[in-house]
């Protein structure tokens, strides 16, 4: 069993995003998605600090301390990208205009609920955050995780136990064992990591996993 890692995990999402598409990437992994977006796609990457055009993380020695995005984390832009308002960037996100936003999380359930907020002293970005925006604006939300906690506990589960960010906002989450979409009666699984078994996804799984789309 080869699980991805989170480079990999990113860079397979980041091959689902289709041309001429707007997406948030939200703090943690998602950011790491910036950096494998194919060169020839057209994707319009936004940041809610107030970023359009955002492009992948800046080669060592060449950041810019004043171009960050949302994480806190050096950015660079592509020709063409704006700065602007705080505001005018949860406009955007609460307008509708962001096509896709992808978001770290906690749990995601089976229905699409997600929990991806904290309140411990130790967090370096604390409670709820952009993400509820987010998460109620955007076209779409993908979640990009681990398959587990560092306990081995499951964080595909029936019915999330952590506090909610949104309720039935998230459609496909990719995870280091593989690529799965939510629904009503379980997790469709759309693809494995190499030598990932269903029997082990099973046991690391709380829902069910629906395997048609796997067969197809």
């Amino acid at each position: 069993m080869t699980p991805w890692s989170r480079t990999q995990m990113a860079a397979r999402l980041a091959a689902d995003i289709p041309e001429g598409w707007y997406v948030n990437l939200g703090i943690g992994v998602p950011t790491l998605v910036a950096d494998h977006v194919p060169r020839e796609r057209e994707v319009v990457l936004h940041s809610e600090n107030g970023i359009l055009g955002m492009g992948p993380a800046p080669e060592k020695g060449q950041e810019d301390a004043w171009l960050i995005n949302a994480g806190k984390q050096p950015v660079t832009l592509h020709p063409g990208g704006s700065y602007f308002h705080h505001a005018d960037s949860f406009a955007m996100i609460r307008g509708g205009h962001i096509d896709l936003c992808v978001l770290g999380a906690y749990e995601v359930a089976m229905n699409g609920d997600i929990a991806n907020w904290a309140t411990s002293e130790t967090d370096t970005a604390p409670a709820v955050g952009g993400a509820m925006d987010l998460a109620a604006g955007a076209k779409r939300v993908w979640v990009i995780m681990e398959h587990t906690t560092k306990a081995g506990g499951a964080k595909l589960v029936r019915a999330c136990s952590y506090p909610l960010t949104a309720m039935g906002a998230v459609t496909r989450v990719y995870t280091n064992l593989g690529v799965f979409e939510a629904a009503r009666d379980g997790f469709r699984v759309v693809e494995t990591a190499p030598g990932v078994s269903l029997d082990h996804l099973r046991t690391v799984t709380d829902a069910p996993l629906l395997t048609e789309a796997l067969a197809a």
